[in-house]
């Protein structure tokens, strides 16, 4: 069994007497320690795909699998507890408490988990142990969204989920940020769902899966992934 699975998902939303099908029949995989790339454009599913299997939202129809437990059965209160303890996530906006530093944002995680990283040993890993006792108001752009990916990461979560990581940064920055979650994936073994509009990503992806009007159109594993730093756009 695969780490990932979702078998012919739908999420339909009814506005009136009209049905909107979001994710109509949705079918893929993928491993365990895979840095997977959802590439599609707006209005495709992606986030829907992303919401589905973060918890924050339910299938229509359907089975969503995550490291053999169907998470599209849980009610409420499991999914309240597989957001807290399973997933990481990072938005395109950071979504940092402004009146608490870095570090205390990290910190946030280990209060919520059975098995927290040390946040002060998070962050160093993602360059920020000069900046611990900085206020996000007094980080960069990509400052912040680091610390928002040490406070996913301190969680300890099976899986991260990255929602248009890079939207809300510059070239070189986003460059810096898909590095990071290149080789968190690589260091860590992590498995990683980023979703982005930018097909650019899917070079250095272990797995490519490209979603069109609410269904997966394709799905490729990529035997030599490039690195971040490689990637031009």
């Amino acid at each position: 069994m695969a780490f990932v699975e979702f078998n012919d998902v739908r999420k339909v939303y009814k506005m009136g007497e009209v049905e909107v099908a979001a994710a109509d029949g949705m079918t893929f995989s993928c491993e365990r320690g895979e840095f997977v790339v959802v590439v599609g454009p707006s209005g495709a599913g992606k986030t829907t795909l992303l919401n589905m299997l973060g918890g924050m939202d339910s299938c229509t129809s359907g089975s969503i699998v995550l490291d053999g437990r169907e998470i599209s059965t849980f009610n409420e209160k499991q999914l309240t507890q597989y957001r807290r303890l399973d997933i990481g996530f990072v938005f395109q906006f950071y979504n940092l408490v402004q009146n608490l530093t870095a570090l205390e944002n990290v910190e946030l995680a280990s209060q919520i988990c059975p098995h927290p990283l040390d946040a002060a040993e998070v962050l160093a890993q993602v360059g920020l142990a000069h900046r611990m006792d900085n206020f996000p108001a007094q980080l960069s752009g990509g400052e912040q969204q680091r610390v928002a990916i040490a406070r996913a990461l301190a969680k300890n979560p099976k899986l991260l989920l990255a929602d248009e990581p890079t939207g809300a940064l510059d070239f070189k920055t986003g460059k810096a940020i898909l590095k990071l979650l290149q080789d968190t994936c690589l260091n860590t073994g992590k498995t990683v769902v980023l979703i982005t509009h930018n097909s650019a990503f899917a070079a250095i992806a272990d797995r490519v899966i490209h979603v069109r009007e609410g269904r997966v159109a394709s799905m490729q594993v990529n035997p030599h992934p490039a690195s971040a730093e490689t990637l031009e756009w």
